[in-house]
């Protein structure tokens, strides 16, 4: 397999996952705050500034008033932004064309489909009352995308490489996830008497990694900061935590690369080097200093993808 062909299949299967996640955060945060149970979440102003935070947007002045039908559009259809879901699904599709005789035709008309949805959708429309509609549509169909990826593909090389692609992004809006529910749990304290660690945003965030009812499950209890944070970083049976997307990545990097060889400067090494230090680590530590947790995996993820490309699709 060429190297340009290989890293197509990795971004498509970034570009796929990024566009679920930020439709499923612009989803759970736009209803849920109808059923927040302090002021400040039901603030439509600090709904819009959580999304714009989570996808990476600069987010203006607290004096600043936000239009809520321009941030709608510019994070789902705004050809003209990277990121927005539109961009991403483009580049799904286009991905996929030239790999396309690498995956299966059921895949490519489920993306095809996906594709058509969103450029075909209309924008007045989605702008005075279509977010439920288009987001839910944009969750269903992501989920079909995955199912066909495992149910349609040969679990090989190419398995291997959109999976990798799948769980590195997966990890990677799971920290942004955290990080922009971390600063809405700060602004929020206070509001009715809530405290930051039983604050209603750590039920949103489990809502937005479809969470909320496993953890409640495992737990059997109402979501705390500490919960939360050990469900969704250190559990490595939930699917959406990092020490499962750690773990995925790890294996799915070692049907590139088998050698098993001590090799400091190899994506395996690396990705097993932080795979180890959260395996055994106390949530206490992390939520002692959420800031720095944040701030050192997403650098430690920016590390594992730049040194997968350098190794595996250099080019």
């Amino acid at each position: 397999m060429l190297a340009r062909v290989a890293n197509n299949l990795f971004w498509m299967g970034r570009y796929i996952e990024r566009s679920e996640h930020i439709a499923r955060y612009m989803h759970v945060n736009y209803f849920s705050s109808l059923d927040a149970p302090h002021e400040i979440s039901r603030s439509r102003q600090f709904v819009l500034r959580s999304m714009l935070r989570m996808a990476g947007e600069p987010v203006p002045g607290e004096g600043e008033e936000l239009q809520e039908e321009e941030v709608l559009y510019k994070l789902a259809l705004d050809p003209s932004n990277p990121f927005s879901i539109i961009s991403n699904v483009r580049s799904t599709r286009e991905n996929a064309n030239s790999a396309r005789d690498l995956i299966s035709t059921e895949l490519y008309e489920s993306i095809n489909k996906f594709y058509h949805f969103v450029l075909k959708y209309p924008v007045d429309h989605y702008k005075q009352k279509g977010l439920y509609d288009f987001s839910v549509n944009i969750i269903e169909m992501s989920s079909i995308l995955r199912a066909r990826i495992r149910s349609t593909l040969l679990h090989d090389e190419v398995y291997a490489i959109i999976l990798l692609g799948v769980n590195l992004e997966r990890a990677n809006q799971l920290i942004r996830m955290i990080n922009a529910k971390y600063q809405d749990a700060k602004e929020a304290r206070g509001s009715y008497g809530d405290t930051f660690s039983k604050s209603f945003e750590w039920t949103t965030l489990l809502k937005c990694l479809e969470s909320y009812d496993m953890m409640r499950r495992h737990y059997k209890k109402t979501p705390t900061s500490l919960t939360t944070l050990e469900f969704l970083i250190l559990n490595p049976n939930c699917p959406r935590s990092l020490m499962n997307c750690l773990n995925q990545i790890y294996n799915h990097v070692r049907v590139l690369d088998n050698s098993f060889r001590y090799n400091k400067n190899s994506t395996a090494f690396l990705v097993g080097r932080v795979r180890s230090e959260y395996q055994y680590k106390y949530v206490e530590e992390i939520e002692g200093n959420i800031q720095q947790f944040i701030d050192g995996m997403l650098t430690n993820l920016a590390d594992i993808g730049t040194q997968m490309e350098n190794e595996f699709f250099h080019y």
